[in-house]
């Protein structure tokens, strides 16, 4: 007698893998619609599930959405960045806690992963960075998937934002993601062109 097993996840339906991927854009204009903390928070709890080496989630994000919190970030954005980011709802420091591994003992219990860090600024660079910016884009996606659109970028002082936002901290900034609910009417560019399979994959 054959025992036949299912696995239990199916594929997402096409509207889903639009959302998340094929129709989802950077968006640069916004719409006037709140953010809600509720919604910041329900953010939180879903992106935190995306996993990290030896589960050592590295990254911190601190989320401005306050006016006096956009008018301290005002003066170490771009120039090309400055009237987006201000009237996004919502911005995102994601930042890198370069301490990261003072929460191993708790967070990966099954090894002594701290040792593998600690005095050890290569491997903490190394996995903070790495770990960090993966972090970064499972925010982008776990925003797309609650439907609110993003706007990651560069372009800004990071000393500044460190000093600001970070000051007696471990933690230092990496990028920034506006978020809210984008105006596809404004400032909206084409859909730029991505590489085939045979420019940038092989099977091996």
């Amino acid at each position: 007698m054959s025992e036949t097993t299912t696995h239990p996840h199916s594929p997402l339906s096409a509207a889903a893998l639009d959302q998340l991927f094929r129709s989802a854009r950077t968006y640069n204009a916004w719409l006037p619609r709140e953010v809600t903390d509720a919604q910041i928070h329900e953010l939180y709890e879903l992106y935190k599930w995306g996993p990290t080496s030896a589960n050592c989630q590295p990254a911190r994000i601190v989320f401005v959405k306050s006016s006096a919190a956009k008018e301290q970030l005002k003066p170490a954005l771009a120039p090309g960045n400055l009237a987006k980011t201000m009237a996004a709802p919502v911005t995102a420091i994601v930042a890198i806690d370069y301490e990261f591994y003072e929460q191993l003992p708790r967070q990966f219990p099954h090894a002594d992963a701290r040792s593998w860090f600690a005095g050890n600024p290569a491997m903490i660079d190394d996995g903070g960075t790495r770990n960090g910016i993966l972090q970064g884009a499972y925010l982008i996606l776990a925003a797309r998937a609650l439907g609110l659109d993003t706007g990651p970028m560069s372009g800004f002082d990071k000393a500044k934002v460190d000093e600001i936002f970070f000051n007696g901290t471990a933690w230092k900034s990496n990028f920034l993601i506006n978020l809210g609910y984008g105006d596809a009417s404004k400032d909206l560019y084409p859909r730029s062109p991505r590489l085939d399979f045979a420019e940038a994959a092989k099977i091996a």
